[in-house]
């Protein structure tokens, strides 16, 4: 039993760490650098009166809670970095598997949201 265990779980970690390289959580302050030197697509997985509100300038807003979630996200540029919040982080986290799935090669978390960038004094635009 113990050997099987061993190999089981020999065979499980790829698959526990796949994608665990692939998204880098950032706070406000590193996602502001990303933002201002133009190195990510911000993606705001609110919803469309919480992106009205105010959002990051140039942000795309794709909802989470939509049906077409992922297929809206299909016609974004994979291989370029994309920077993903909603407002304090539990949508924005739940949306790390599906944009791995899509094909995004480097994804920033703003780890705390919209909330935690405004806290910090970041802007925001409406």
């Amino acid at each position: 039993m113990k050997r099987f265990s061993f190999l089981l779980s020999l065979c499980l970690m790829p698959l526990l760490t796949f994608g665990a390289d692939a998204v880098k959580h950032v706070d406000a302050e590193k996602a502001a650098k990303l933002v201002a030197e133009g190195k990510v697509t911000v993606l705001d997985v609110r919803t469309a009166d919480e992106y009205q509100e105010g959002h990051i300038k140039g942000a795309k807003n794709v909802d989470i809670m939509e049906k077409d979630f992922a297929k809206k996200l299909e016609s974004m540029d994979k291989s370029k970095p994309v920077l993903v919040h909603c407002q304090a982080g539990g949508r924005s986290t739940r949306s790390l598997p599906t944009l791995e799935k899509l094909g995004f090669t480097e994804i920033y978390h703003l780890d705390g949201g919209l909330g935690g960038w405004v806290k910090e004094g970041k802007p925001v635009e409406k």
